[in-house]
């Protein structure tokens, strides 16, 4: 007795593979265009109205210490602020990302950072080494509150002319 052959399954429809086919090609597309022209980039277009240029340095005990970094050298020279062991957890641990980046792209620590606050309320802390940004408004008013202490007073028009 001859074996009697299976059925084929049935072939599924082409019109949907051809849809779902279609459909991945126009996300792809889409998304390559989006890419390359800059549609739907989010630049900020804020202008700076206070900066300081920080350094940041550990002690022994645990306290950090801000130095001033800036071009003023009668600010450079000031008592630094001291940040004492067990206060300003996310100042620390802000400063601990941007320190395990310099440390993977093997950048000392001397290198100084960039505070900046912009007339659109937000505060960024930058790490020119590294190319690296905080944006530090994201993390709610008291957060901000913690850095925006180490910037100068906003200049004014008047003042700055």
């Amino acid at each position: 007795m001859a074996a009697l052959p299976y059925p084929s399954p049935p072939a599924f429809p082409r019109p949907p593979l051809l849809l779902a086919g279609g459909l991945i090609a126009f996300a792809l597309l889409a998304a390559t265009i989006g890419r390359l022209s800059g549609m739907g980039a989010d630049r900020p277009v804020s202008t700076p109205i206070s900066e300081r240029t920080l350094r940041f340095e550990d002690r022994a005990d645990g306290a950090v210490l801000v130095y001033d970094a800036g071009g003023d050298p009668a600010r450079r020279d000031a008592e630094p602020a001291v940040v004492l062991t067990g206060q300003n957890g996310f100042l620390r641990g802000t400063l601990r990302g941007f320190a395990r980046t310099r440390h993977a792209d093997g950048i000392g620590d001397a290198a100084p950072f960039e505070l900046t606050a912009w007339a659109d309320g937000r505060l960024t802390l930058d790490d020119p080494a590294t190319g690296r940004r905080a944006e530090l408004e994201a993390f709610g008013p008291t957060q901000v509150a913690v850095f925006a202490q180490f910037l100068p007073p906003p200049q004014t028009r008047s003042a700055a002319r």
